[in-house]
């Protein structure tokens, strides 16, 4: 008993030191990051920093929130990301309910299930993307940004799986109750679901959140692009090639900053707020694992 005792010591101080070590891994990165955002573009050029931030100064931040333009993207983006989730959400657990079901259920299952996995398979491309954008006169319309991937494939087919785990005699029990679809959907498969749907929740707000690509090329407005819209047109402002037109003035100000203290900056700022929202969302990954358990 002393034997296993001490056995059983030895490995928790191992396992202890084993995950001090990757949890270092996983933080000195973005200690780094967090140093470089802070420090002078001097101090970073000649790569002076590590975790400790050098000739400390805020310029990096001060640059990119000065701009009227940052406080219109990040409202963008709190819109964006509400609105986009939202429907997202709606639109892939109604589909996920009826494809979950089993074979005879739903007319041309197969055909749906094919229909969505080509969309994963074969792209439209860029061109034929924007003509279409363009035909339903949806161009310089923020809700560009949000129907082109209203239902977002791979978590559909993450929640297609989870309902299928369901088990069945819950709904059958449902259905004797007098329970229609959209009553089952409600009381029986979303309160069992919560672990996807906080996964696959989370998904689609990094992926709202992060996106920039679209903006710059559906819409003609500034005022109305999101926040990584915006910060990378000021991180290509850092770059030699666009710095040959700016004036005396604004060349001394940019002489501060260089393309990896914005950058730095740029991933700081872009980090937060799903920082902040994750551990709200994490509680469903641990407390909701035992809802869908069936006791006979």
């Amino acid at each position: 008993m002393q034997q296993k005792t001490v056995s059983r010591k030895i490995f928790v101080v191992i396992n202890f030191i084993l995950m001090l070590f990757v949890v270092l891994v996983c933080l000195l990165p973005l200690l780094n990051v967090f140093a470089i955002s802070l420090s002078s573009a001097s101090a970073v050029s000649g790569g002076s920093v590590s975790i400790i931030p050098k000739d400390i100064t805020t310029f990096a931040y001060q640059k990119m929130m000065d701009n009227p333009l940052f406080w219109s993207s990040l409202r963008n983006s709190v819109i964006r990301v509400v609105l986009g989730t939202a429907i997202n959400m709606f639109l892939i657990v109604t589909a996920a309910f009826p494809l979950s079901l089993g074979s005879g259920r739903l007319s041309g299952r197969g055909f749906y299930i094919a229909f969505f996995m080509t969309t994963m398979l074969v792209s439209g491309g860029l061109i034929p993307t924007y003509l279409t954008i363009m035909n339903l006169g949806l161009l310089n319309n923020f809700m560009a940004l949000i129907l082109p991937t209203a239902v977002p494939v791979f978590n559909l087919i993450v929640m297609i799986n989870f309902f299928r785990g369901i088990p069945p005699a819950l709904e059958e029990a449902a259905r004797i109750d007098g329970a229609g679809y959209w009553k089952t959907l409600y009381s029986i498969y979303l309160p069992c679901s919560l672990p996807a749907i906080a996964t696959v929740t989370l998904f689609c707000i990094v992926y709202h959140w992060n996106e920039w690509f679209s903006a710059q090329i559906y819409l003609n407005d500034m005022s109305m692009y999101p926040l990584q819209s915006y910060l990378q047109i000021i991180l290509n402002q850092t770059k030699p090639e666009n710095m040959q037109s700016m004036t005396n003035a604004e060349l001394e100000q940019m002489s501060k900053l260089n393309s990896q203290t914005i950058n730095a900056a740029q991933i700081v700022i872009s980090t937060i707020p799903i920082l902040l929202v994750y551990p709200f969302l994490q509680k469903y990954f641990v407390t909701g694992l035992t809802l869908g358990g069936v006791k006979e």
